[in-house]
């Protein structure tokens, strides 16, 4: 039922897409948010909004596990142990149903880029950054199908995800749309486009209820505490990407 609704999420946010750019009106925001609110209605009536998964410990845990190994013994960043930690971040963003379809899709496509071009040749592409040298040298690295831009769009999202969970640590009394919105405000909208900014607000309004989430993502473990750790060991990573695409030149792209 998961699968299902990501797609009918899609397909809606995919129709609006195309009438945006045939109608090229403000109108159309209207209508993406008219129909993501009926469908959430429509999942919420059959109990279906949330999934129950049954773990032990939280969501956090394989990812809290494979960040031990995402190093070299020289300390550079391996490309296979960091795309499975960011997999494993997937069943935590589907925890957040309909409002993040668009984010998991993203994410999911540039894990795949990057996971085909380290298996291109493992050996060459063992490291996480070498991807992005070779496309320097080539002068490919700012092209929008490129393993640079996969790289750089994966790491922003991680830090939306980041960002997002350290609200709902820091900021009790905020609802779970409020905490996406803010997340998304200081992470990714300086990013994006009207269209795609104005489609991700409209998909935060869809953001499960805070209390029934947290039962979810807890599992058998302490969500809190691992929380907290997944926002201080992902961060440090997170900021190596940043820094080294900075040294490149590329770390300021905008959506195209």
């Amino acid at each position: 039922m998961i699968g299902f609704r990501v797609k009918l999420i899609s397909k809606i946010v995919i129709d609006c897409q195309r009438d945006f750019k045939e109608k090229k009106t403000a109108s159309v925001v209207g209508e993406l948010e008219a129909k993501l609110s009926a469908s959430k209605r429509f999942f919420e009536s059959s109990d279906l909004f949330i999934s129950i998964l049954k773990m032990e410990g939280t969501v956090f845990t394989p990812a809290l596990e494979g960040m031990k190994h995402v190093k070299s013994e020289e300390g550079e960043m391996l490309s296979k142990p960091f795309l499975e930690v960011c997999k494993q971040i997937l069943p935590v963003i589907d925890n957040f149903g309909a409002a993040m379809a668009l984010v998991k899709t993203d994410v999911g496509g540039n894990i795949t880029r990057l996971e085909n071009k380290y298996l291109s040749n493992p050996s060459e592409f063992e490291k996480l950054y070498s991807m992005v040298r070779v496309e320097v040298e080539a002068k490919k690295a700012d092209g929008s199908s490129s393993c640079t831009n996969g790289l750089l769009w994966l790491t922003r999202a991680m830090d939306f995800i980041v960002e997002l969970f350290r609200n709902l640590m820091e900021h009790k009394d905020w609802s779970m749309s409020q905490v996406c919105s803010e997340a998304y405000t200081k992470t990714l909208k300086k990013y994006h486009g009207w269209l795609a900014s104005s489609t991700f607000t409209v998909a935060m309004k869809l953001a499960p209820d805070r209390k029934k989430f947290m039962d979810v993502v807890g599992g058998k473990g302490d969500i809190h505490s691992d929380i907290e750790k997944f926002c201080a060991t992902f961060t440090p990573l997170l900021e190596e990407n940043h820094k080294f695409l900075a040294s490149v030149g590329l770390d300021d792209m905008k959506a195209k």
